[in-house]
């Protein structure tokens, strides 16, 4: 991809189910990758749908799947399968950014024509333990579903905030406060003059661990947890988001409906 700069795979086709990439090619074998946050730099397809498996192992060795999905129209949820409504984002100024602003459930369905590169963050420990009341193992396998153009995945127990560089964050001293400038094999590029948010979306989900997702979406990245017996819970100063990633993760707010994790929670 000459705008980003290096190797981005495309994986295209009429039915997500047949057409994908697994990781592990193989149901009997693990990633193994212990790391609290996946972090996958991705785009949908413009006019398409997508679909993202992830398959992650509880410390009682239970493979629970989180699934996020432009498909989906809301949440559901099972013991051992969570599925999240995925809301793709457009350009800033764009036709349809503009619509969305005046009626935010037009942001559903296909991606637009202009839809961005995004750094999507997972936090696989605070997923499981709000929704399954569950404790985080490991990342078992990830299959990324059609259609989709995909530049990279890791996990880690860092949080990589992309608009850091590695001299500001080297000055504030985020190292010991577990968060690090994003790395460069993950890394969008971004022009001299031209500020990293104005070009990619970046979504964090959910956006604090210490409180359910209901209350704490809308918020990017707060400070220190007050209760946790995770030292990577001391997270970064907020990152500024846009208000068309604001829009998006409120309407994610709307959709994963608050009854349905107090449901959970009262099994």
């Amino acid at each position: 991809d000459a705008r980003l700069k290096g190797t981005v795979y495309r994986i295209r086709g009429s039915i997500p189910t047949s057409s994908y990439l697994q990781l592990p090619r193989t149901g009997t074998q693990s990633l193994g990758l212990a790391g609290r946050y996946l972090y996958l730099l991705f785009k949908p397809m413009p006019h398409k749908h997508f679909v993202v498996h992830l398959d992650v192992t509880t410390e009682e060795n239970q493979v629970v799947r989180i699934s996020f999905s432009s498909l989906f129209k809301e949440f559901k949820s099972t013991a051992t399968w969570l599925q999240f409504p995925f809301v793709c984002g457009a350009a800033k100024g764009s036709a349809y950014d503009r619509a969305a602003r005046a009626s935010r459930r037009d942001l559903m369905g296909a991606a637009p024509a202009d839809v961005r590169w995004t750094c999507l963050v997972l936090d696989l420990h605070s997923i499981l333990s709000l929704y399954l009341n569950r404790r985080y193992s490991h990342l078992k396998s990830i299959k990324l579903c059609s259609n989709l153009l995909v530049k990279n995945l890791c996990t880690s127990d860092l949080v990589f905030d992309p608009g850091v560089t590695f001299s500001e964050a080297r000055q504030a001293n985020l190292a010991c406060r577990g968060v690090a400038p994003m790395p460069r094999e993950m890394a969008f590029p971004v022009p001299k003059g031209e500020k990293w948010h104005d070009l990619y979306d970046y979504i964090r989900f959910p956006s604090e661990g210490s409180k359910l997702l209901y209350d704490s979406i809308q918020k990017s990245c707060p400070g220190p947890v007050a209760v946790s017996e995770d030292p990577v819970c001391q997270l970064p100063q907020p990152v500024a988001l846009t208000k068309a990633v604001r829009d998006r993760l409120s309407l994610i707010h709307q959709i994963t409906s608050p009854k349905a994790v107090s449901a959970l929670w009262k099994r």
